[in-house]
């Protein structure tokens, strides 16, 4: 079993046993479950439950508030739809609606996507509860440990950036209000939402419930960004921390060699070299596995991010040339912001990952392999061969997630902003 590293598998085959290992996993380690949970993923966990989609938790009461949280979601992308049967669909009113529609059905996607897959996302939280049981040496917790921090601390980071935008979005929204009670203006100002939508009603009349009904939307919206983006990004963090503790095993087995050589430590040499391999291969199909359960959502939201980035550059171009208005304005700011920031980080995560896939063939490069035995060397060989062959988050065969892809999608949008800047001249 040692040298099935070496073999050079299938995607499928390595998705196939490690699916085999999370059902194995999520009949056999429920004793030490909640650890892992409570300790690195509490906040993902109460985001999720803030929207639902928490998988272990599926009472009743917890399927009525999904089946609300998908509603408001559905209602808005519908209502944005109707906008289409109701005006004249020119050039201007047409790229107003999609900037937004296209970022809600983004979101749409994203919570489908994250409902479909919430067996994946318990046997990922098993799984990675079983690395940790497994972990004896206080150094490699502590690596394990660390990584689960700096997952939090992003999450904190992400939900600082959710409240600043929704307070941006809401008072935009209530300014033209503000703005009437502090100057005292008797003239009835017209109201219309920032966002073109249709409600077959009168938007004069019943323009606060309109109004209710938008921001309650887009905080939901937002929030399901924010909490299936920060745990998938939480899961890939502590796929790092696998990487990292493998590293750390084959320099230590390397070190310990070193140090003192004798039968016991020989042995010792042996099963940390082993199990450093082992624990490798493992963070590639935690990997693999997350990434192919998401695969076909991925490649949606790619190509709606694009789209939205594109035109929400295009409206912002619009607001500032020919028209300010406030109300619009901001959407439009946090519309592209949260995209932007969204393919930033979604790319980001996928360069921490190429980069600890690889530190372990640094690290075998780096050690002092050439005082070791010849098996030793050998064995250091392969594993420096193994490393010619990349790794990456591939999505759909197109895409490897990395800073040059998000240089790639971010060139691809500005691309069509120019291309629209044309047209519209």
């Amino acid at each position: 079993m040692r040298y099935l590293y070496f073999i050079d598998n299938s995607r499928d085959k390595r998705i196939l046993v490690f699916f085999i290992l999370c059902i194995h996993t999520h009949f056999s380690i429920s004793r030490r479950m909640i650890s892992v949970a409570d300790k690195h993923f509490n906040l993902n966990r109460n985001l999720l439950l803030l929207i639902g989609l928490w998988p272990y938790k599926n009472s009743k009461f917890a399927r009525f508030h999904l089946f609300c949280c998908y509603s408001a979601i559905a209602s808005i992308i519908i209502f944005q739809f109707t906008a289409f049967l109701t005006s004249k669909c020119t050039t201007d009113h047409i790229i107003k609606i999609c900037s937004l529609l296209f970022g809600y059905i983004s979101v749409a996607i994203q919570y489908n996507s994250f409902y479909i897959n919430s067996n994946t996302i318990k046997f990922l939280m098993e799984y990675l509860q079983l690395i940790y049981s497994d972990l004896k040496d206080n150094n490699e917790i502590a690596i394990f440990e660390k990584y689960g921090n700096i997952s939090k601390r992003y999450t904190i980071a992400f939900i600082t950036c959710l409240l600043c935008s929704l307070f941006i979005l809401i008072n935009a929204q209530l300014w033209p209000d503000f703005i009437d009670i502090i100057f005292s203006v008797n003239e009835s100002q017209p109201r219309r939402l920032s966002i073109a939508m249709e409600y077959f009603i009168d938007q004069e009349k019943y323009y606060y419930l309109m109004l209710i009904h938008f921001n309650a939307s887009t905080c939901i919206g937002f929030f399901t960004l924010v909490a299936t983006g920060s745990m998938l990004f939480a899961y890939l963090q502590h796929a790092c921390g696998m990487f990292k503790i493998a590293s750390y095993r084959i320099k230590n087995a390397i070190e310990i060699y070193i140090q003192s050589i004798n039968l016991k430590n020989k042995n010792l040499v042996y099963k940390s070299l082993i199990y450093g391999i082992h624990l490798h291969r493992k963070a590639i199909m935690f990997s693999e596995y997350l990434i192919s359960n998401f695969e076909m959502s991925f490649m949606f939201l790619i190509a709606f991010g694009v789209l939205t980035l594109s035109l929400n550059t295009f409206r912002l171009f619009q607001l500032l040339s020919f028209k300010f208005n406030i109300g619009e304005f901001s959407v439009a700011c946090v519309a592209t912001y949260s995209c932007f920031v969204y393919m930033f980080l979604a790319n980001f995560i996928g360069q921490e990952i190429i980069n600890h896939y690889n530190l372990i063939f640094i690290t075998a490069y780096d050690v002092q392999w050439y005082i070791t035995p010849l098996y030793i060397q050998k064995f250091i060989l392969f594993l420096l061969l193994r490393g010619n062959k990349s790794f990456g988050l591939n999505v759909g065969g197109l895409f490897v997630s990395s800073l040059q892809c998000f240089a790639t999608l971010v060139n691809a949008s500005l691309s069509y902003f120019v291309l629209m800047y044309s047209m519209g001249n």
